[in-house]
């Protein structure tokens, strides 16, 4: 076996527009690591793809050797999932390719493109789609997963606004899905992973949005926490479709280890309207920080990136929230209290207009109700102190339970979630995703995923 995967593999690098990184090379310790520091694989080869056809060349290979796949766009998975030991990984990193039609107001991008360079490319034209808040995420994963985004309450999630996918199945086969071309598969990628096969390009509405939006962020002091989280809950219950708010509790960013309660937002509606409707935020009271007013486009979705610099070690745990109840806030504010890195923060992302406005069963992605997800996203840097951060994160996801309702944004699903978190986060839409899974993947050789079970 050992022979054969040898000779595969040297048949894959004669074959490849890019080069098949192994062990010792120069480049592979490089493109095996993935945005979470806290993943560290070793890969027995890493595919590094520059066209469609070295993609296909790819997938038979791992299939014909028994190779573990797993398939890298962006790489922030936060689960790691991009990456496993012994494996071949489908680095689709370097297949950057963006065309945006302005007329049709479409664009459709290759699977390595990251939503800071798709926002760069689009937003040439003053257009825009629901895509991510972290600008160094690919689009490939987090449209996969749903696609939550500055965008999403006026425009619905990234998902929503896919019109097709370009897609190379486990056969090798290289396979449109739309509304009109394989309906069930394009049904199971909006929102099902990587699943299904290795998602190549994506073809995506546009929408007029920038070059600016009002937006950015207001912090308070720590003590203002719970009266900024229950204003936080009140606002939210009634936002126009313009506006999208997350919440939560974070470090101040200059390292100090300030706490901070804050309020982020996008409005992408006219100045005018952006200035009547978040008169309110602008009376809560005084910030310690003030970084909220015109921005262009492609700066609001940057405006966490520092928060989550590349190689930082992270432990998520995330669920929606039935309901955010003054003793969800204030055990919020507790755990908080205690967090032991300065880089870590608990967010709640708020769901309302045109997100919830489609039918449950119309995409893979079922969370549609109005309400809150909740994030505890753990930072920290040195490898030591991985214990604390880990327990901290999890008595804290514990200690919330009780406000949560079924399940979580697959996206932020880590990498030791029991299959029924998987199953719970997919709701109703789970039988028939696996129904899927049974036509297009039945030996399931796309697992290395937050996995769906062949029916």
């Amino acid at each position: 076996m050992l022979g054969q995967k040898t000779n595969l593999l040297n048949d894959l690098r004669t074959a490849l527009s890019g080069p098949v990184l192994e062990p010792g090379q120069p480049g592979y310790d490089e493109a095996r690591q993935v945005h979470n520091g806290f993943i560290d694989a070793a890969p027995a080869a890493i595919a590094r793809c520059i066209t469609v056809a070295d993609v296909i060349d790819a997938v038979n290979t791992g299939r014909e050797g028994g190779f573990e796949i797993t398939v890298r766009g962006g790489g922030h998975n936060v689960a790691g999932r991009a990456v496993c030991d012994g494996g071949l990984m489908i680095d689709l990193s370097w297949m950057k390719g963006i065309y945006v039609d302005p007329r049709a107001r479409t664009a459709r991008a290759q699977g390595g493109v990251t939503w800071g360079e798709f926002n760069r490319a689009t937003q040439v034209h003053g257009l825009a789609t629901t895509g991510g808040v972290v600008s160094t995420t690919g689009i490939a994963g987090l449209t996969l997963g749903g696609g939550l985004g500055w965008l999403m309450a006026k425009y619905g999630l990234a998902v929503d606004n896919l019109r097709s996918v370009e897609v190379v199945l486990p056969d090798g086969k290289l396979v449109q899905a739309s509304s009109n071309e394989n309906p069930d598969l394009f049904w199971a990628l909006r929102g099902g992973g990587g699943n299904f096969g290795v998602a190549t390009s994506f073809e995506f509405d546009l929408h007029e949005v920038g070059p600016t939006v009002t937006g950015g962020l207001l912090a308070f002091p720590i003590d203002r926490a719970r009266d900024m989280l229950r204003f936080f809950r009140e606002f939210t219950s009634s936002l126009p479709d313009e506006l999208t708010m997350f919440g939560g509790l974070v470090h101040a960013p200059d390292g100090s280890g300030t706490k901070l309660c804050a309020m982020l937002l996008c409005h992408c509606g006219s100045p005018e309207q952006a200035e009547r409707d978040l008169k309110p935020v602008r009376d809560f009271g005084t910030p310690a920080m003030d970084a909220l007013g015109p921005i262009p486009y492609t700066a609001q979705n940057a405006v966490l990136d520092a928060g989550f610099p590349r190689g930082a070690r992270n432990y998520w745990k995330s669920n929606f929230v039935a309901s955010l109840s003054d003793e969800a806030i204030d055990t919020m504010c507790d755990q908080f209290s205690r967090c032991p890195s300065t880089m870590t923060g608990l967010l709640l992302e708020h769901f309302h207009g045109a997100v919830t406005r489609v039918p449950v069963e119309a995409t893979a992605h079922a969370h549609r109700s109005p309400g809150f997800n909740f994030l505890a996203a753990s930072e920290w840097l040195e490898p030591g102190d991985d214990s604390t951060n880990i327990a901290w994160t999890r008595e804290t996801f514990d200690a919330l339970k009780p406000s949560f309702g079924p399940g979580g944004y697959v996206n932020y699903l880590g990498g030791d979630e029991p299959e029924d978190r998987v199953a719970a986060s997919y709701g109703p839409n789970y039988q028939r995703l696996r129904e899927v899974k049974r036509r297009y993947d039945p030996r399931n050789l796309f697992h290395m995923n937050q996995n769906i079970l062949p029916a």
